[in-house]
Order: structure tokens, then C-alpha cells, then sequence
């Protein structure tokens, strides 16, 4: 396992399917590229979560995501600003089941925290972002944590800061506004 406070550690084991625990801007996140569909689908086993309820994106940038998503109303090109709201996009009929479930959209995040932003840079792409925890136990607000809960399972820490959000982003529709996590 890797344990590095250096962004730049990581690109070649991102290539390579790798998973990784990352600071965001309440908890610690579990993420891999979301193209690897091996890597996605490990990530899901060591979460205990189904594939079928979707993943989130973050990205430092809308450009990262856009290949995913059908084109957005002028309404919803307003919410691709950094901020600490995951948005529900509709998705291209070409986005990966794995990402989107059994759904035909896909949650977005344009991270407004300084590591996830600065990561994406580096890797030049999205990152899947989920909890990190087996679901239905407390997320890690902490390397410490991380690697306690963790540690056997994943491949590399990036230790920072979380952010000063009190709970994981709050998810809304794109489209009505509705909150679909709160």
C-alpha cells in the first residue's frame, strides 16, 4: 500500500485500476477511474455495495465528466460550478452501466476541495467517489481511519484535510431541483 501526501504518486497506479482513499470536503472518499470497469467493480466488492445504485463522479472540471453526459439545458450548465453539490445529469446511452446503475443519469460533482480538484488535474480525468467505509458503517473522516478500516483492502491513501462541510454532499436533479440525498 501507498500512503503519500504527493498527487503525482498516483497517476501511474491509476492507470493501472487501482484504488484509492482521498480527502473530500466532508469525509474520506474510495475512488478509481471510472473507466476501468474491473477497477469500478472491485471498489463496489471491498464497499459491499451493489452495482446497481450507481457511483458518483468528481472532477476538477466539467470537461472531465461531459463524455458521460447527454448535452445540458442552459439551466443545468450553471450547476457545473465547483461546489460541495452532487447533480444528477442525464446520461449518454454509451456511459458504463457499472457507473450508472440502473439508472440513465449519473451524479456529478465539480469539487471545490483543494486535493480532489488538484488530483483530477494530475490524473486528467474524473474519479469515481464514494464513501470511504463498508456500506452501512460510519465513512472515514481520516487517513487514520482509512487505513484502520480499510487498509488491507485498498492500494493507496492520499492523506490531506477533509474539508469543513458537516456531511456528505447533499445530491439534487439537475433538471427539477429535488433533493435526492440531503
Amino acid at each position: 500500500m501507498l500512503i503519500t501526501a504527493n498527487t503525482t504518486d498516483i497517476i501511474l497506479p491509476f492507470k493501472k485500476g487501482v484504488i484509492i482513499a482521498y480527502p473530500t470536503e466532508a469525509i474520506y472518499g474510495l475512488g478509481c477511474d471510472p473507466d476501468n470497469k474491473k477497477a469500478v467493480k472491485r471498489l463496489l466488492k471491498i464497499k459491499q455495495r451493489p452495482i446497481h445504485k450507481g457511483l458518483i463522479l468528481v472532477a476538477a472540471d466539467f470537461s472531465q465528466v461531459q463524455k458521460y453526459l447527454k448535452p445540458l439545458s442552459e439551466a443545468q450548465k450553471k450547476l457545473t460550478s465547483p461546489s460541495a453539490i452532487s447533480y444528477i445529469f442525464p446520461a449518454r446511452k454509451s456511459a458504463p452501466k457499472w457507473l450508472t446503475g440502473d439508472f440513465d443519469s449519473l451524479a456529478i460533482r465539480i469539487s471545490k476541495h483543494p486535493l480532489v480538484r488538484e488530483l483530477c488535474l494530475e490524473l486528467d480525468s474524473a474519479l469515481v467517489s464514494s464513501s470511504a467505509n463498508i456500506s452501512g458503517h460510519p465513512p472515514a473522516k481520516t487517513s487514520e481511519e482509512v487505513l484502520e478500516n480499510l487498509g488491507g483492502k485498498i492500494d493507496v491513501i492520499l492523506r490531506g484535510q477533509i474539508g469543513d462541510s458537516q456531511k456528505p454532499s447533499i445530491i439534487r436533479d439537475s433538471i427539477s431541483g429535488q433533493i435526492i440525498r440531503s
